[in-house]
């Protein structure tokens, strides 16, 4: 069966060169050297942070059991993150945009290297605290970075279309190459130099080391809310009243919260889906499979974005019809395909057929990032960016925790099922928030008469 894995990894690693290479004049957009430069300097220092963020990622679970901890213990572990995450994302989030986007950022930088020198200990007290930073850090990779880029973006009076080259870019990059090669990295740091499973963390800490760095040295400071005498509560209640009020935000955050959740919840289930009898699977090359997976939806979002006839709320409905589909694969195979009785040995034929959903599942996630960011820049208020892209992963995080929390207590099918379901959902969402844009695009679109009034003076 590897040479159905090299098969699947070179068949998605031909496609995404193929779309890069063949990508023509109608598919770029031209921007200034200006731009460039702004732009190539986020592109650092985010591959940098996402750098920090994904060497964690294989070795968190295995680090913990390598101290003695059981199942449990480990789960408890990981609801720390995500419960922090949910309960002081929010408030950091609203200090991010009163306080400032580039102060937020060096603070994730100091609170996630925090978090990787708490590895250093095997006290649990001590890697539970390690955990309530990593979810804080989490909150912030997620808001401040964006938050930023979009106030600076519109600061320096770029035009708005090109902030879609900057998301495509950064999903591409630090959602797609370096995470293949971070955990390339990670395997030669703990397997060929035999250095420990702390190694990718300390690794970890030198690149957000790193990005601070440069962080301080090149980056302007720029807020949310200019008014300096509003206080938290007032923060959050303003936020919340944009969300109620607005049904566009509200409909953003539903559809962000329905994709991510399925998206976390897939995390957790991939490997008892593709070994149920304990196969042998190559988890790292799978991981590496499913990050050029997303490199190519990351690619084919470029092209899509970078077409200004061709709008974002379209074609995403499209995008949650085929993730929905994919995550039915498992449920497919479970009736149609006789369950293997044999433990060990490799992966199964079913195994094959639901790695190749999940491989378009991944493609979809490449999608989704930045077009889920265009979307934010269009319709989140700048005054309260950061507070409210943290309040849309308050359901998200209670949704995870809770699935960590029951993950032996259904069936592997129900939970596909239930995913499937949410990014049904998402579609349909998608679609109402499309018609409320399009009859927005109406409403504003100057009249006939309005037309002529403009043209009087010039015809005067």
């Amino acid at each position: 069966m590897e040479v159905f894995y090299y098969f699947v990894f070179g068949a998605l690693g031909s496609i995404v060169a193929a779309i890069e290479l063949s990508k023509n004049n109608r598919d770029r957009i031209n921007t200034t050297t200006a731009f460039n430069s702004f732009k190539n300097n986020y592109l650092l220092v985010y591959s940098l942070m996402m750098a920090g963020d994904w060497l964690q990622g294989p070795y968190v679970y295995y680090l913990y059991s390598q101290y003695g901890y059981g199942k449990g213990e480990i789960g408890q572990l990981f609801i720390a993150g995500f419960g922090s995450s949910m309960l002081f994302g929010t408030i950091v989030g609203s200090l991010a945009d009163k306080q400032g986007r580039k102060r937020a950022c060096v603070t994730y930088c100091i609170t996630y290297i925090l978090s990787c020198t708490t590895k250093h200990s095997s006290e649990y007290k001590i890697l539970m605290l390690g955990r309530i930073l990593g979810g804080i850090a989490t909150s912030l990779l997620f808001s401040a970075f964006e938050s930023w880029l979009v106030a600076e973006h519109n600061k320096r009076g770029f035009e708005q279309q090109w902030l879609s080259i900057t998301f495509s870019k950064a999903i591409f990059l630090g959602n797609g190459l370096i995470a293949i090669l971070s955990g390339l990295f990670g395997n030669v740091l703990v397997d060929s130099l035999a250095l420990g499973p702390v190694a990718p963390f300390d690794a970890a800490a030198c690149f957000l080391a790193l990005g601070m760095a440069i962080i301080l040295s090149s980056w302007t400071e720029n807020f949310g809310d200019p008014s300096e005498n509003k206080d938290l509560l007032t923060q959050f209640r303003g936020a919340a009243v944009a969300i109620a009020s607005d049904e566009k935000i509200a409909l953003l955050g539903a559809i962000q919260s329905l994709f991510e959740g399925s998206m976390y919840t897939f995390v957790f289930l991939w490997t008892p889906a593709l070994s149920p009898n304990n196969e042998e699977i190559p988890h790292g090359f799978i991981f590496a499979t499913f990050m050029l997976a997303s490199m190519l939806g990351s690619s084919l979002a470029s092209r899509l974005l970078a077409r200004a006839s061709l709008r974002v709320e379209n074609y995403m409905q499209i995008v949650f019809i085929v993730s929905a589909a994919s995550l039915v694969l498992p449920i497919v195979t479970s009736f149609l395909v006789p369950p293997s009785q044999v433990k060990g040995g490799s992966i199964s034929f079913s195994g094959c057929i639901q790695l190749i959903g999940f491989c378009v599942f991944e493609a979809c996630v490449g999608i989704f990032w930045p077009s889920i960011m265009k979307m934010r820049s269009q319709y989140i208020p700048e005054e309260a960016r950061s507070t409210i892209m943290n309040f849309f992963r308050i359901p998200l995080n209670i949704f995870v925790c809770v699935v960590l929390y029951n993950v032996d207590a259904f069936p592997i099918t129900v939970m596909f099922g239930m995913c499937s379901i949410f990014l049904f959902v998402a579609s349909i969402l998608q679609r109402r928030l499309m018609v409320i844009a399009d009859k927005l695009k109406i409403e504003t679109r100057p009249t006939f008469r309005e037309k002529d009034a403009e043209m009087e003076p010039l015809n005067a």
